[in-house]
């Protein structure tokens, strides 16, 4: 198929964290090497293709300047040595995207080898593996495409690090002040993402508005802040460097060009699994390892996520398809990608092996049961479960399944919020379908289900969503949590938001009908009883 090996992005090359090798978080390739190893506590060079992290804007825009001249005709005077400095470094960028390019072949056989050791003992799956899908890219040649998209990400690198640090500072307390820093953040703004942390609790919290708060750092600021309120840190004596490199991974790893599978909704999810742990029923029983899993799956649940779903991975004939053997494709990425960031981060490195293994296998059974492939099957487990009034939270493994179950109701509660975060919501969710349908089209492919932006409004998406994925695992968690006033606020955001959906999709038909009058007209379903008006 030599049309479709243009979708897959241009740097396949790979990290194997599973064994130690690799480069941190932050650091260029070109400067893996140079290194030393760092021990725990020390911090990584922060220089990247010439240009030093800890310089200020003022001399980021100087040796910017400089690089330019270089180009035109040569640096004059002190400038020679900084612009020299960067153009040789580009160079070198662009033989490394040619070589990349060479060695792709490599790199794909090298991923598809057997990822458990001997005693079965799991072997990470290198991050990074996933190779994105870049719609810029298929309208350029391939070669040319892959080189831009490493310089890219050379500069996103840098820039994300700059980030990353910074908001480790804040979240350690150590803001500076002096009148020459660099503030990503001014006080304002951070007392605002404080002040809504201390409401992180409440089902109306604004994740959009928290992540513009901390400058696309929602997912960090919020763990963060989770693992203080539990005491996590303390009780599992986590290094708070590894953990700040761990989480600063996972956030980077996601895409932020998804539309809906992203950092952001990776924290939405962490939100809401935070208030599902905090249910009378189930908060009672819960041990801090279940709530560190808890809270650890629902932040890394999509990490690495490609913005198309199983099937357009199947029939592209894609590398982590042929992997996984067509089932659970993505989360078993999910999955495996997260724990190389553990192993890389070295996060757990200071717990016995047999209980940090045991870790990795539960976040993987977490992480698993997402697939909504396997809804039917966890949903009758459920029900069976409530009907015979057989669950035991004092039973590890039925806690276990009670997690599962949470972080399925929080991966799937969009429809469950307000209307102005559900609606956003279910607009992103769509955009993202029609983008993989929009991308099938183009090459010939089969069009998806729901990825038909002609055929599928997103009325019409989430009216099917709702009715046969959400409100059935609902209403059982509405019975589990015995009319918690949380799960009541839930079913009623839920029944308001499906009949305002029917209002819109009948308004949408009624248009197709007027342009188009041999359609029947059908009747508006749930009746729009609730007071509301279409926007």
């Amino acid at each position: 198929m030599p049309v479709l090996e243009g979708l897959w992005g241009p740097d396949l090359r790979m990290r194997d964290s599973g064994l130690g090798v690799g480069v941190d978080v932050g650091v260029c390739p070109d400067e893996a090497s140079r290194s030393p190893v760092w021990g725990p506590l020390r911090t990584p060079p922060v220089t990247c293709g010439g240009l030093s992290l800890a310089l200020e804007l003022p001399a980021l825009i100087r040796q910017l300047r400089a690089a330019w001249r270089a180009r035109r005709g040569g640096p004059r005077g002190s400038e020679r040595s900084e612009a020299s400095t960067w153009v040789e470094a580009e160079k070198e960028d662009v033989e490394e995207g040619k070589q990349d390019i060479e060695d792709r072949s490599i790199h794909l056989e090298a991923d598809g080898r057997l990822s458990t050791g001997h005693a079965g003992v799991l072997l990470a799956e290198r991050r990074g593996s996933y190779p994105l899908i870049d719609l810029h890219i298929l309208k350029t040649s391939a070669q040319q495409g892959e080189v831009e998209s490493g310089n890219r990400r050379k500069v996103k690198r840098l820039l994300s690090f700059q980030r990353y640090c910074h908001a480790s500072r804040l979240l350690r307390g150590l803001v500076p002040h002096t009148p020459g820093s660099l503030h990503l953040l001014d006080d304002d703004y951070l007392g605002q993402a404080g002040h809504m942390l201390s409401k992180v609790g409440t089902w109306n919290f604004d994740i959009f508005l928290f992540d513009r708060l901390t400058n696309g750092n929602s997912l960090v600021t919020l763990m963060c802040h989770l693992f203080n309120v539990y005491g996590l840190i303390h009780h599992f004596q986590l290094d708070m460097v590894k953990l700040h490199r761990f989480l600063g991974m996972v956030q980077e790893d996601y895409h932020s060009q998804n539309p809906y599978h992203n950092a952001v909704h990776a924290a939405d999810v962490t939100q809401a699994m935070y208030c599902y742990l905090k249910e009378p029923k189930l908060a009672e029983q819960l041990s801090p390892l279940d709530v560190f899993l808890g809270l650890m799956a629902a932040a890394a649940h999509d990490v690495d996520h490609p913005g198309v779903n199983q099937p357009f991975l199947i029939k592209t004939r894609h590398h982590l398809a042929s992997l996984y053997q067509n089932t659970s494709v993505l989360e078993s990425h999910h999955w495996r990608s997260t724990v190389g960031m553990l192993r890389e981060s070295g996060l757990l490195s200071h717990l016995p092996a047999d209980m940090w293994q045991d870790m990795e296998q539960q976040l993987g059974s977490l992480i698993l049961a997402t697939d909504i492939s396997r809804q039917n099957e966890f949903l009758l487990t459920f029900r069976e479960h409530l009907d015979n009034q057989d669950l035991d939270l004092q039973l590890a493994s039925h806690r276990h399944f009670m997690l599962q179950i949470a972080l399925k109701c929080a991966d799937v509660c969009n429809p469950c919020r307000v209307w102005g975060l559900s609606r956003q919501w279910s607009e992103r969710v769509c955009e993202e379908f029609y983008r993989q349908g929009d991308l099938e089209r183009k090459f010939d492919l089969e069009i998806s289900p729901l990825c038909n932006q002609q055929a599928d409004s997103v009325p019409a998406i989430q009216i099917g969503f709702i009715s046969y994925i959400v409100q059935p695992l609902f209403l059982e968690w509405y019975r589990f949590t015995e009319t918690s006033l949380l799960s009541q606020t839930m079913m009623g955001h839920l029944h308001k938001n499906k009949a305002r959906w029917s209002r819109l999709r009948y308004a949408h038909t009624h248009l197709d009908t007027q342009t188009h009058p041999h359609i029947d007209e059908p009747e508006p379903e749930g009746g729009g009883g609730e007071g509301e008006s279409i926007p």
